[in-house]
């Protein structure tokens, strides 16, 4: 194995027990809030807004770092009723669309992202450019993901039943 395929390996195992943090963390500030609010009579608001922030990083965060392109949820029945060459020019149009709009969107998201650093949330005081920055490397990912999509299309290859058991046994 590589240098660069065990790093990447490495990386990926890091970025996936940050989204268990993430998800602990959400779980032990909602079990603080139902003691504070229902035993104690004391309703605490900054549990509530953790919940909201580590819920949107372990989304953003997951899918950018974490996810695998054949565990990605995908509604394929029209996909897999057209003939390989039909899904492929889809796999290529759609991928090709999603990653023009995020490229094109880019500056503007990164202009709004920087703009809200005069905001910070109610109880935990984050900025909220902070909070979003997590929005930049979520595009990114997706624009990358759609571009190699583009290039496995471009190839013949595509992610539907064939790709995901090939992917599999490779594994």
């Amino acid at each position: 194995m590589s240098h660069l395929a065990l790093l990447w390996g490495r990386l990926h195992r890091i970025a996936e027990a940050l989204i268990v943090l993430l998800l602990a963390s959400m779980f032990a500030s909602f079990l603080i809030q139902i003691v504070f609010r229902y035993f104690l009579n004391l309703p605490l608001g900054w549990t509530v807004e953790f919940v909201t922030i580590a819920w949107l990083w372990g989304i953003l965060f997951g899918y950018a770092f974490v996810l695998r392109d054949d565990e990605v949820i995908r509604l394929d029945i029209v996909y897999l009723a057209v003939p390989t060459p039909a899904q492929r020019a889809m796999d290529f149009l759609s991928s090709a669309v999603v990653a023009g709009i995020l490229v094109w969107s880019l500056p503007q998201i990164y202009n709004y992202i920087s703009f809200m650093k005069i905001e910070r949330t109610a109880f935990l005081k984050i900025r909220f450019d902070h909070l979003f920055a997590i929005y930049i490397p979520f595009v990114l990912a997706v624009v990358a993901r759609s571009l190699r999509t583009c290039w496995r299309a471009l190839k013949g290859q595509g992610y539907g039943p064939t790709a995901s058991s090939e992917a599999a046994e490779n594994v």
